[in-house]
């Protein structure tokens, strides 16, 4: 199997964290934008009311409610790995890929429209929804050997974050 070694830092976004949950964006070493805001750009416009609902969820999230397991749509990368897809409603279309870890964080990352029934139909699906999983198991990993951990409230990670 071919390895890829993915060189990423995870930052938070303070404008979409709060006392119920934090948000982390996704900088991959080379690249202008984080994950979410490449996704903030491809979707804003084309997609505003949609794009405005997920936003207005993580607010919801981050302030009020915390992450909730109904808020997203589960399982949609490895089994464990905590990739899911945040969406205003069922109905809609536009998919943001995010990790949950735990109760209180979310790593965000990128996303599209989704117009065939499996991602792995779409290319550019896929290869968010992949570059996702493969995040996941590198934060997953430096949390096991404990070079990354949680704060005492569980809303922050600590230690190195460049990855």
């Amino acid at each position: 199997m071919l390895q890829i070694f993915l060189r990423f830092t995870l930052q938070k976004i303070e404008a979409l964290s709060g006392i119920k949950a934090s948000c982390y964006s996704v900088m991959i070493e080379g690249e202008q934008n984080s994950l979410f805001e490449s996704f903030l750009e491809e979707n804003s416009v084309s997609h505003k009311d949609e794009f405005l609902d997920i936003l207005a969820r993580l607010n919801t999230i981050a302030h009020t409610t915390g992450i909730r397991r109904g808020f997203f749509k589960e399982f949609e990368g490895n089994p464990g790995d905590g990739v899911c897809a945040s969406y205003d409603n069922p109905a809609r279309k536009l998919r943001l890929y995010c990790i949950l870890f735990g109760e209180k964080i979310i790593v965000l990352g990128g996303g599209g429209k989704k117009s065939v029934q499996k991602l792995q139909q779409d290319a550019k699906l896929k290869a968010e929804n992949f570059l996702l999983r493969e995040i996941s198991t590198t934060i997953t990993r430096a949390i096991i050997t404990k070079e990354v951990s949680f704060s005492n409230d569980k809303l922050e990670f600590t230690g190195d974050l460049k990855f």
